[in-house]
């Protein structure tokens, strides 16, 4: 993120007028500018020739483009009476195949308690993989035993980050009509499967869980971004995400940062940056190992994947109006997941 604004100097504008301009003291202008510039450009008493001058990224004539952050320069999630629809397109890359998937999904928020946010989930659209709707027998059976968990209640943390399944008590009373109308419509030794499959799953709560916790929309959207970003505007942070089915996710290390100011279309820019950082090698997560095979008091770390993020939020406290994750990871080959969710504007 850019740290610094530019002023071209105009006629008869002098240190203390273009100060005054941007609402500083004449000195501290100075000093911003003079640790900034090269030698030849740096200011000793008063302007002598400079065409530019490097300001602060906060000194702006209009503060309606600042972004109203708290304390610590925090963004915080007060997502109140919020109804948001989304677009949504996961991207699966593994080598040379690639799958897309895609459809549409509504959020609401419920409650908010003690900092706990509470929502409901619910996709609003068929499902479409690689641009067509969903038509082989596997894939639709996946898709239809899934209506088994909509509406979905969950709850994020303070910092908007996705936590448990609150409404995984209901799942079982709904699946005796779902799998009455999979059986009007599908037979055989694979429907049976799916079905066994899909109530071991909603029969235990920590299988619910875990089986969302591998859900890309909900752990993209509620990601966690709302952070206090310090006064550099940028925080450190580490992350997991299921880019490979492991039962101990891959960690990353990111750098998370945000614009002091907005963009022209008066959205806030969160953007994330960061490498996988591991002591599990690619073939401990070949072999789906929670853990490193090889234990060493100073381990070489695995950095062999990606992590990005970039999210615009219309307000200091809303819910994102889109973001777009992508994660890596290699293994025999490169495994990318990328995650791209749009709000859909009502009519």
């Amino acid at each position: 993120m850019q740290k610094y604004n530019i002023h071209t100097v105009q006629k008869d504008e002098t240190l203390k007028s273009i100060a005054s301009l941007y609402g500083l003291d004449k000195d501290a202008l100075k000093l911003f500018h003079n640790n900034h510039c090269t030698v030849k450009d740096m200011i000793l008493i008063n302007l002598n020739g400079q065409k530019e001058l490097f300001v602060p990224r906060t000194a702006v004539a209009d503060k309606n483009i600042l972004v109203k952050f708290g304390k610590g320069n925090s963004l915080t999630l007060q997502p109140e009476n919020s109804v948001r629809r989304y677009s949504v397109v996961i991207t699966i890359e593994k080598g040379e195949t690639k799958n897309e998937l895609k459809y549409e999904t509504s959020v609401r928020w419920l409650k908010t308690d003690k900092g706990i946010h509470f929502f409901e989930i619910d996709r609003t659209s068929n499902l479409y993989l690689n641009e067509e709707e969903v038509n082989e027998i596997a894939d639709l059976l996946a898709y239809r035993t899934s209506k088994v968990l909509y509406p979905l209640q969950i709850s994020t943390d303070e910092h908007g980050k996705f936590e448990v399944i609150e409404n995984a008590d209901v799942f079982l009373k709904r699946w005796t009509a779902v799998k009455e109308e999979l059986y009007k419509e599908f037979e055989g030794e694979t429907v049976d499967e799916y079905c066994r499959k899909i109530e071991k799953i909603i029969s235990q709560h920590e299988a619910i869980n875990l089986y969302l916790k591998n859900d890309y929309f909900i752990r993209t959207l509620f990601f966690g971004i709302y952070q206090s970003f310090g006064k550099e505007y940028r925080t450190e942070m580490t992350t997991t995400f299921p880019v490979v089915d492991n039962a101990i996710e891959p960690r990353y290390k990111l750098t998370l940062e945000t614009d002091p100011l907005k963009e022209e279309t008066g959205l806030i820019t969160i953007e994330g940056t960061g490498k996988l950082y591991e002591e599990r090698d690619i073939d401990d997560f070949i072999r789906r190992s929670p853990f490193s095979l090889i234990i060493e008091d100073e381990p070489v770390m695995n950095e062999e994947g990606t992590f990005r993020l970039i999210s615009y939020l219309k307000g200091e406290t809303s819910l994102p109006e889109s973001l777009y994750l992508e994660c890596s990871i290699m293994l025999q080959e490169e495994k990318k997941i990328s995650v791209s969710v749009s709000g859909i504007d009502e009519k």
